[in-house]
Parts: C-alpha cells; structure tokens; sequence
C-alpha cells in the first residue's frame, strides 16, 4: 500500500535596500511550497476482522536501516512481518511502512500514516503500540516522544533515544530490549534511556540479552510474553 503526505514549507523574504553595493546586508527570502513524502507499508488485519465490527488494537512496527527502500518484501526480512509471512497470527492490527533510501523515519509521515489507517480501519485508539528495531527502535523511541499520549505502550529494540527529553514519556509503558555484545548501537544507548526515564520515576522495563550482539530482535519478537504484555496496557486504564 502507498500513502501521500504532503508537508507545507514557508520562508520569508525581506530585504534591505540593494543599494549599498560592495557591502553585505542582510535579506530574508517568503515562498510556501509543498513537499510530498511517500510511504509504503504492510497491512496485516486479523481474522477475526472480517467476521464482527470490533476495534482492534493496532502495531506500529518499524524496521532497521537494511530494510529501507522501495520494496516491501525487504521489510518481511525481521520481526513483525517475518513472523506473519511465515504464518504466525496476530490478534491486532500491524502497520509496518517501509523508509525510503538514505533516510532515518519521519515521525510527521508516520504520524500521518497512523491517522490515516485511523480513519479506513476499525482501531482501538486506546490500544496502540509502538515498536521497532536498530534505526526502528530509534524512531520508536522519536516518535513516542513526539506524541507521548497517543501510545498506550512501546517497545524499542538496540535503538537510540534523546535522553534530555526523557520526562515527556516517563508516565508510558515501556520495555526495553538490547544485547549485551551490540557492536552497531552499544547498550549503553539503552541504558542511558532507560536511567533518564529512572530518574523522573518511570517503571520502565531493560531486558539485555548477555550473549546477543546487534541482532537482539529475533528473540524479542519471539517472545509471546512481549504481546501479552503489551496488550495489557490500554490508555482507557491509566
């Protein structure tokens, strides 16, 4: 599937006179243009879907950096959509977009991207998640922080995080994930997270794996405690 969001820039012309020549002096430039980003994703709706008129819970999943492109059946290599192309059922809703070449995920695409699968799908709003891996758990983690009241929980795996802005998302849920051996993104990335969100008293979980390097996902995603876990959380419960 292909989604359109459309970004509206603004820049301001103002000029002194041009008439002091062999000098320099300031100017400032006006002109509204419009950038459209695209982004392509997998659905994955349960079986259940078709058969009554219930909301859903729904998973944002985003992939790592290998996976980013314009061919969807890259983001089928990791976690979520692996799990689903192999056969594994899900009882929610998965979005999994695919981010373009060269680029690290757009929190106003995904966002909007979120809205608009808001808008065609039955979905629970008050049971969304949010997770991701490498370059994905970084923008898991971007992206909570820039709606820090829309998830009802996350679960960022081997990602990096702004720590400075930790206490706009202290009160979420929250579980971590990361290997111990991670050469790619150290788990000190994690662990600084998590100790700033630590110190404005979030109960925030870190499961390190001892033995794992980058690759601390496969397990993650493996573990049918991590849905149950998140589907316990609901923003109707806080």
């Amino acid at each position: 599937m292909k989604f359109l969001f459309t970004i509206l820039f603004s820049f301001v012309f103002i000029a002194t006179s041009f008439s002091q020549t062999e000098k320099q002096t300031p100017h400032n430039f006006q002109k509204e243009i419009k950038l459209t980003l695209t982004a392509n994703y997998l659905l994955y709706l349960p079986k259940d879907y078709t058969e009554n008129e219930e909301e859903f819970p729904l998973v944002l999943f985003l992939h790592g950096a290998g996976e980013r492109g314009n061919d969807l059946e890259k983001v089928k290599i990791h976690g979520l959509p692996r799990l689903v192309n192999e056969g594994k059922k899900f009882p929610f809703i998965i979005v999994s977009p695919q981010c373009p070449d060269l680029m690290l995920w757009n929190t106003d695409v995904l966002s909007s991207l979120l809205d608009e699968i808001e808008a065609n799908c039955r979905v629970d709003k008050n049971r969304i998640y949010l997770t991701g891996l490498s370059m994905g758990g970084h923008g898991t983690w971007s992206l909570a922080l820039t709606q820090p009241n829309r998830f009802a929980a996350i679960a960022p795996v081997c990602g990096w995080a702004d720590t400075s802005k930790a206490n706009a998302i202290a009160h979420l849920p929250i579980w971590v994930f990361h290997g111990a051996k991670d050469a790619v993104v150290p788990v000190k990335a994690s662990e600084d997270m998590v100790n700033a969100l630590k110190n404005y008293g979030s109960d925030v979980k870190l499961t390190i794996y001892p033995e794992a390097n980058h690759d601390s996902w496969t397990e993650t995603y493996n573990n049918e405690g991590l849905y149950k876990w998140l589907l316990e959380h609901s923003l109707d419960k806080k």
